[in-house]
């Protein structure tokens, strides 16, 4: 990205995820943490501690707001906007490279350009990071954001972030899906951060956010 692009992202509240190394972890890391998920309690069991998992740990470890309102669960068509609709319709169906796509393709030299790269970033860390899926198309759950523009920065990422892992496992888990959806990453940075700094003192821990460490 340009350095004028990044700077739209840092203030819409995502600076944090620049810092996101490639990431090459084997899949049974990430089942092996789904499975030590316990449900209803939100809590990570593991050797080497019981971890709460609570939207401000997903903030602390991303560097994502979490406090603050919910995004809506899905988006309502027929309650949106003429203008809104047109917006619903231009993302409808598209995948993760499309987005990418046009991320990098629009300019961001007026005010409209720059809100609707803000809009195609929203979707494209959702669905290549934050609230990732194993189907490869924007979901309602991914559009709802777009259409809060107005209170973007302040809303509940990390409750956003933490109800999708927790569909995710649930869906895994009771209803056998082979393929678990949302962000297993941020649990693992989650687990590895904790579970090395627990028995440090506040003071000497590594800051946030903690996937820059």
């Amino acid at each position: 990205m340009s350095e004028e692009k990044k700077t739209i992202v840092r203030d819409l509240g995502f600076g944090g995820l620049m810092h996101i190394p490639l990431l090459r972890v084997h899949h049974q890391v990430l089942m092996e943490l789904a499975n030590n998920f316990k449900l209803g309690e939100n809590r990570l069991e593991t050797g080497y501690g019981s971890f709460k998992i609570r939207p401000k740990t997903l903030g602390d470890a991303l560097g994502i707001n979490a406090s603050g309102d919910l995004f809506p669960h899905k988006v309502n068509y027929k309650k949106l906007t003429e203008d809104d609709k047109e917006i619903f319709r231009r993302f409808q169906g598209k995948t993760l490279k499309n987005l990418t796509d046009d991320m990098m393709d629009i300019g961001v030299g007026n005010e409209q350009d720059r809100l609707m790269f803000k809009r195609i970033f929203i979707l494209y860390i959702q669905m290549a990071f934050l609230l990732p899926t194993t189907i490869n198309k924007i979901s309602h759950v991914h559009l709802a954001p777009i259409f809060e523009m107005d209170t973007i920065t302040v809303r509940n990422w990390g409750g956003h972030v933490l109800s999708f892992i927790i569909k995710g496992i649930t869906d895994y888990k009771e209803k056998k899906k082979k393929v678990i959806d949302g962000c297993l990453f941020a649990l693992m940075i989650i687990y590895f951060h904790l579970s090395k700094n627990k028995d440090k003192k506040m003071a000497e821990r590594p800051p946030k956010p903690w996937i820059a460490n």
